[in-house]
């Protein structure tokens, strides 16, 4: 496997855990099933019972992480999503000076708002120690401490790939 591919296969793992997790809340749901199960002492993450709505914050649990934490990698590898018919004719050099444009036009604002009010969205949380209101997960506090881990990574990754394409675009 080249680099980074263990990573992305552990990601593709928690795809398949979602996947999972979705296809139980739709059976749940549909055979009104609610409590899925019950525990007399309160567990971590979870509490005293797995819910639906325990379901659905999981959920949202690994659609965040498993999106949000290999972006950098992505970004790194060149395997996002762009509007490729603006270079694909395009010399390596104009090539880096385009994606070089999008990155401080386009990522570098973006991050420089996103991470401070990630930032601040994750302490509120953490101090709070928020859980769910409508007996899903206990830790909520757990995705939203992913949100500003996420954007850094991808911010070390964007400067990393700014500085290659500053050599590049010369």
């Amino acid at each position: 496997m080249k680099r980074g591919e263990h990573a992305l296969a552990v990601f593709a793992v928690g795809l398949l855990i979602l996947m999972a997790a979705i296809v139980a809340q739709v059976i749940c749901s549909a055979l009104d099933v609610n409590p899925l199960a019950e525990f007399t002492t309160d567990w971590a993450l979870i509490g005293g019972a797995v819910t639906l709505n325990s379901l659905l914050d999981l959920q949202w649990h690994l659609l965040v992480v498993a999106g949000l934490l290999p972006t950098g990698l992505v970004w790194l590898r060149d395997v996002h999503v762009r509007v490729d018919f603006l270079y694909q004719n395009r010399s390596r050099a104009t090539r880096a000076r385009i994606n070089l444009i999008g990155n401080l036009l386009f990522a570098t604002p973006f991050l420089a708002l996103a991470l401070p009010a990630s930032w601040n969205f994750m302490i509120r949380a953490w101090t709070s120690d928020e859980g769910s209101r409508n007996g899903g997960l206990n830790d909520l506090w757990l995705v939203k401490t992913v949100l500003p881990l996420g954007l850094a990574l991808l911010a070390i990754a964007i400067l990393f790939e700014t500085l290659r394409l500053i050599r590049v675009a010369r």
